[in-house]
């Protein structure tokens, strides 16, 4: 009897410790990719200066695009479409330091824009299916917001390398591209808008409207299949 006793809570022990790992081992690769957008994000503006610097934030910003890929194949969807993309992006950079060819960064980042649509359907999809509200589905939620500006901030960046002056700061050309317009495709996603970098052209202004659109389309959407989520989590008996 008293070896039984001994056994039960080693038991409940043992599948506690059980649980714990595999909840951890679910939430991480979510944890990380959140945690690489991030860094990215605040560290993108330290980095746009010299060429070593410029190489690092290379790697930063593809360090996301690992992660998101390795995020994709943990929860089971399709990787070759991101996988083309991922290797067409990183092509493109490597020819980019050899070759400072307008044409070639154009390429990269349009690589680099698809990649990031295809990661936040493939993302949402998996969000979309929550019939419960984990940690996981939270760092995946704000994932998906911080991805779809890099989708913008891609796009921007290829429309303005193949013709420049396309968005402008105070009437001129931009002159820390990429800085510039990451910081201007988070205030357009979510639509705080100071109006210091404008879009000149009809076709980007379009873009940026429709960004805005995006950035709030997503939180109400979001916010609505979380609280589904959370009522059929409390609403199934057990």
């Amino acid at each position: 009897m008293s070896s039984t006793r001994h056994a039960k809570p080693a038991a409940r022990n043992s599948g506690r410790a059980a649980t714990s790992m595999t909840t951890l081992n679910r939430i991480r690769p979510d944890l990380l990719l959140l945690l690489s957008l991030l860094l990215m994000i605040l560290l993108h503006p330290l980095l746009d200066r010299t060429t070593l610097r410029r190489l690092l934030m290379e790697v930063l910003i593809f360090l996301p695009v690992v992660l998101a890929t390795i995020r994709l194949a943990e929860i089971k969807r399709r990787l070759w479409p991101t996988v083309l993309l991922m290797a067409g992006a990183m092509a493109a950079a490597a020819v980019q330091h050899f070759w400072q060819s307008p044409v070639i960064i154009t390429v990269k980042w349009a690589f680099l824009a698809a990649f990031f649509a295809v990661t936040v359907v493939g993302l949402f999809q998996f969000l979309r299916l929550a019939r419960e509200v984990t940690e996981a589905h939270l760092y995946t939620a704000v994932s998906i917001y911080l991805l779809l500006g890099l989708v913008w901030f891609s796009v921007y960046c290829a429309v303005d390398t193949y013709y420049p002056g396309s968005i402008s700061q105070g009437g001129s050309v931009l002159t820390q591209r990429e800085d510039q317009l990451l910081y201007f495709s988070l205030i357009t996603l979510s639509t705080i808008g100071y109006g210091d970098i404008v879009p000149v052209d009809p076709e980007v202004r379009m873009l940026a409207a429709l960004e805005g659109l995006i950035g709030v389309l997503y939180i109400a959407i979001t916010v609505a299949i979380l609280v589904s989520a959370f009522r059929h989590q409390h609403d199934v008996p057990g």
